[in-house]
């Protein structure tokens, strides 16, 4: 499947270019634009999960061990994993639903809809199947059966969460805040608490993080086979990702969407990251109090990014809450997710299956796309570009 997702991923960054290049200062909104924070906030835990909180300690041995990721340190691969070159995918597919979608209705073709809400479907799924496989990391006395519970309580916390508009937003907001009081704390502790580490740590780290940029177009392509599975994981996230954000568009030029998008996430990325490889490099034994703090922004990302991705395709489907009523929506969207976690769990059933479909979906836009060319051309980077309604 390398071929397929190298293909895959560079086109999408050559779309992002194509973009940035044809309708730069082009206005776009969308239907219900909010502001820049929390546009930023519902795209940072939308477009993230348990994994950026709990993966990178467990992942840092890995890299440093894997002659694959020998040109550079295992901090910069770790921030190639999550950074810059990802977002651009969100980019690229919030642009499309906001400025082009409304107006083609590609996904709406029944087809395409089916298919591509039924990887939304398995995409939220996986993000609960993740953060229970996980958990026994950072808490590793905990029974199975404990684990399976907190996964069920989880699920329908966000089954919940995703029927009202207004949880949701202050839920993204709630784990921003959370995200960044975690990052914090765990600097903190390095910093006054431990007489072996200490910030000179913290700042030769941001040296080691812009290695990624010296070695930027490695990452463009995969490097080895956990690399790939990042890009399919990836790919399974951005359609979805993009439909989401593109709602709360409020009037951005598209440069500024790019800028946004890209930079903004990307900094307190760079600097968590910084923070879990002075732990690293330490061999610091996080505390179990602040375990238990990365465990629970952790399930607030969990709860977070499973609320969004329900409310989508419950949206494109027509299964929403105002539809189904309470007695149909809530037990639907939790028995679905339940059923399709354990799927993972004792099945083959894995997520770069799922995104190799969407990267299948991609090759059938961009066909579509070019024989409606002509719609297309009619942009103009003078057009302010606002729901059809």
């Amino acid at each position: 499947m390398t071929p397929i997702i190298t293909i895959a991923y560079l086109s999408v960054l050559a779309c992002a270019l194509f973009v940035l290049i044809r309708w730069p200062t082009m206005r776009v909104q969308g239907e219900q634009p909010v502001g820049l924070f929390t546009l930023i906030a519902l795209l940072f835990t939308a477009g993230l999960d348990m994994g950026l909180v709990m993966l990178p300690l467990s992942e840092f041995p890995v890299y440093e061990a894997d002659e694959a990721f020998g040109f550079t340190n295992a901090l910069a691969v770790e921030f190639g994993m999550w950074g810059p070159l990802v977002w651009l995918m969100y980019f690229v597919t919030t642009f499309y639903f906001v400025a082009i979608e409304p107006r083609l209705k590609l996904f709406e073709i029944p087809v395409v809809k089916w298919i591509y809400n039924l990887t939304v479907i398995a995409t939220c799924s996986f993000t609960c199947y993740l953060f229970m496989t996980n958990l026994p990391t950072y808490a590793p006395d905990l029974p199975m059966g404990v684990v399976w519970a907190l996964v069920v309580v989880v699920i329908a916390t966000a089954v919940i969460s995703s029927g009202d508009m207004r949880v949701m937003k202050w839920l993204a907001i709630l784990s921003s805040y959370g995200f960044g009081m975690l990052a914090f704390t765990a600097l903190a502790m390095i910093a006054f608490f431990y007489s072996r580490v200490g910030m000179t740590d913290f700042y030769a780290n941001i040296g080691l993080l812009m290695d990624y940029f010296v070695h930027i177009r490695r990452f463009a392509t995969p490097i080895s086979d956990y690399h790939e599975f990042y890009l399919f994981w990836w790919f399974a996230w951005s359609i979805m990702i993009g439909q989401f954000v593109a709602r709360f568009v409020s009037g951005l030029r598209v440069w500024q969407l790019a800028a946004a998008m890209v930079i903004l996430p990307a900094i307190p990325l760079g600097l968590w990251f910084c923070v879990l490889f002075v732990y690293h490099q330490g061999h610091v034994v996080i505390p179990g109090w602040l375990n238990w703090f990365m465990i629970f922004v952790g399930v607030v990302f969990v709860v977070n990014s499973l609320d969004s991705l329900i409310r989508l395709y419950s949206a494109n489907l027509d299964w929403s809450r105002e539809t189904l009523g309470d007695r149909k929506y809530y037990p639907l969207h939790f028995l679905l997710q339940l059923a399709l976690v354990g799927a993972y769990f004792f099945t083959p059933f894995k997520i770069q299956w799922v995104g190799l479909i969407v990267a299948g979906l991609y090759a059938v836009i961009y066909a579509l796309l070019v024989m409606q060319i002509g719609k297309l051309s009619k942009l103009s980077d003078r057009q302010v570009i606002k729901p059809v309604t």
